[in-house]
């Protein structure tokens, strides 16, 4: 870490003694300034005295568990926050990231490969403060696609007018693929451009904020379309008439009018 600029301050919780120790290590010969704890209930009592500025949180934990004290923190702050877990469950990474995980890491893991999702974090943070820095010079205009307008000036979604709620990096992606609807957008340059992750990260942040994404904006005309092999894309998905036959749809029955 460049000397010159202050060391982040990372606070971490696992009960078990061995992995803590080890991502302790690891991010503090990086640079990094640690604090461990044994339980979520103790980072939660020091990061409400004195905040910090990455938050590592096991899930299975003593007390109050990892989601527990992940929520407790979103109430007050937006502190990038990794989850740690020995279960790979769908289930597991949905909920951590529904309540406002910035990532998901199942166990065992190399911790190096933890300090590298850290610093894209933290790369990815400075990226969003230049770009807000930005904005706040030039206000940008709303965009429309369909029946939906993305406002990044004051981070509104609208479905026909009906304001939709999403999560920062749900907004985030929708933004971009917005910016960029005339063409399919690749998963690595999401990864690089929105999570700050390099190819060498291994991560489901995008699909599963896909997969979320796309279930708040179903009640509109516009879907994240699937690009097999490469990415995703915005569409816009024209209505079908009553007396038009879908994609698959049975065909007429002998003496029918049904005609192209």
């Amino acid at each position: 870490m460049d000397g010159a600029t202050e060391a982040k301050r990372i606070y971490i919780a696992d009960d078990e003694t061995n992995i803590r120790e080890a991502i302790q290590t690891f991010l503090e010969n990086d640079g990094y300034e640690v604090c461990a704890f044994e339980t979520g209930d103790a980072l939660l009592e020091q990061f409400q005295a004195d905040p910090c500025d990455l938050v590592i949180l096991d899930v299975m934990m003593p007390g109050s568990n990892g989601f527990a004290v992940c929520k407790a923190i979103r109430k007050t702050s937006t502190v990038p926050i990794i989850i740690l877990t020995a279960r790979d469950s769908d289930l597991d990474y949905a909920t951590g990231l529904s309540l406002g995980s910035d990532d998901y890491f199942t166990k065992p893991f190399s911790p190096m490969s933890l300090v590298m999702r850290v610093k894209a974090i933290f790369r990815r943070i400075e990226f969003d403060t230049a770009q807000a820095a930005s904005s706040a010079r030039v206000r940008p205009e709303p965009r429309t696609l369909g029946d939906l307008m993305v406002n990044p000036g004051n981070k509104m979604v609208e479905i026909e007018g009906e304001p939709i709620e999403l999560t920062p990096n749900e907004f985030n992606l929708l933004c971009y693929l917005m910016e960029n609807s005339d063409k399919a957008i690749s998963r690595a340059e999401l990864l690089e451009s929105l999570w700050g992750f390099g190819s060498e990260v291994e991560t489901r942040a995008v699909d599963d904020t896909v997969r979320r994404l796309r279930k708040k904006i179903a009640g509109g005309n516009v879907i994240v379309d699937t690009v097999w092999g490469y990415g995703f894309r915005l569409k816009v998905e024209e209505p079908v008439r009553p007396d038009e036959k879908r994609p698959g749809a049975e065909a007429p029955l002998p003496g029918g009018s049904d005609h192209e």
